[in-house]
């Protein structure tokens, strides 16, 4: 058991999960489950750019049931996942909202909106069945105020790109993170020579995270990568696990240690 608890993992973790990105994600989730028994973590959005509410898509819900029951988790990914708050008035919020990313729901949040609307997600889960024990907000970009609501919910992590942080008090766990932006030719190239460089370096940290989004499924390129990168650290001796697993395996270590 100690051996066990002790071996490197892998997260493999789906962003953007929605009924209108499914059909990006289902040819690459076919060939994951092909290789054996490979958890996933998948960022469901509640009502995907306000067109893709999940309670009119009954037929997603169910497949999103059959995840939960073959060990996948299911975790909160915004609401929208768009930022329609009014426009930016400094520069900085210009490049993180205009070029950055369009999608940044939470990054100006107050705290009583933030609140509001993590509340509405969660009874989104509630209602559903589906339990819950992670928020990742959309580009990972967080107010203030949405660090204040995520201190008074019953929520056990967040996290950005490097990080998974435990709640309410946003203990921060290294966990590094490979991620493309995949909307260019030129953009997959350098996320292909950045992501080889940074799977050596990261070669034996305790845990790699997998963040993929709907945009790298549609092209061969980035989509032949995900998969080879998969088996490659399962073939490495990687545990694949969801975030809420390896987040009980790491407390559990501390426990111990204690």
């Amino acid at each position: 058991m100690a051996e066990s608890n002790n071996r490197r993992a892998v997260l493999l973790v789906l962003h953007d999960v929605s009924p209108e990105t499914w059909a990006d994600y289902q040819p690459f989730v076919e060939a994951v489950d092909a290789m054996g028994a490979v958890a996933m973590t998948w960022l469901v959005v509640p009502d995907f750019h306000r067109r893709n509410a999940l309670d009119a898509h009954p037929a997603f819900r169910r497949l999103l049931d059959e995840r939960l029951a073959r060990g996948d988790e299911l975790a909160l990914h915004g609401y929208y996942h768009d930022d329609q708050e009014p426009g930016p008035r400094t520069p900085r919020d210009w490049f993180m909202r205009r070029v950055y990313t369009h999608e940044g729901e939470f990054y100006r949040l107050s705290r009583e909106t933030a609140l509001c609307r993590l509340h509405a997600g969660l009874e989104i889960f509630q209602c559903h069945n589906w339990p819950v024990h992670g928020f990742v907000a959309p580009a990972w970009l967080m107010s203030d105020g949405t660090r204040q609501a995520l201190r008074e919910l019953p929520l056990q992590y967040t996290s950005d790109p490097q990080h998974i942080y435990r709640l309410p008090d946003f203990t921060a766990i290294d966990a590094p993170g490979l991620v493309w932006s995949a909307r260019s030719a030129w953009r997959r190239g350098l996320s292909k020579v950045l992501s080889d460089q940074r799977e050596q370096r990261w070669r034996r940290a305790p845990v790699i995270r997998l963040g993929l989004h709907p945009v790298d499924m549609r092209h061969p390129f980035s989509r032949i990568y995900w998969l080879q990168t998969v088996e490659r650290l399962l073939a490495d001796g990687r545990d694949p696990m969801t975030k809420t697993n390896w987040l009980a395996r790491q407390r559990a270590q501390l426990e111990r240690a204690a």
